[in-house]
């Protein structure tokens, strides 16, 4: 089961504090929703906060990559923070660390935002 907290820093930033596994199902749908849905309420600065997120799939890179899209093509950046060793592996392998930043923690993911 994927659970997800909305969490808002100032001035302006979003964080998507995620629970479980990011994989194939309806429940990683949500994830995508939920970034669709800040972006058409002009939210530019999202961050995934992945810290408790124990695994990821293709589908969860998929999402990762499409809501980045969407938030980039608004003009705003998604950025990823707390990725654990298991999920950072995925993400290196899949080069998505060419596409989204990501940093140790939310708040040096907020730095410079």
């Amino acid at each position: 089961m994927l659970e997800i907290q909305t969490k808002q820093l100032p001035p302006d930033i979003v964080v998507l504090e995620i629970t479980g596994k990011i994989t194939i199902g309806r429940d990683c749908q949500h994830l995508e929703w939920t970034t669709e849905n800040l972006v058409k309420e002009n939210r530019k600065k999202i961050s995934f906060d992945l810290t408790h997120v124990s695994h990821i799939d293709s589908t969860g890179i998929g999402i990762i990559v499409t809501s980045a899209g969407q938030v980039k093509e608004a003009g705003g950046e998604l950025r990823l923070a707390g990725v654990n060793n298991h999920v950072e592996h995925i993400l290196k392998m899949t080069n998505i660390n060419k596409v989204v930043d990501w940093k140790p923690t939310v708040m040096e993911a907020a730095v410079g935002f």
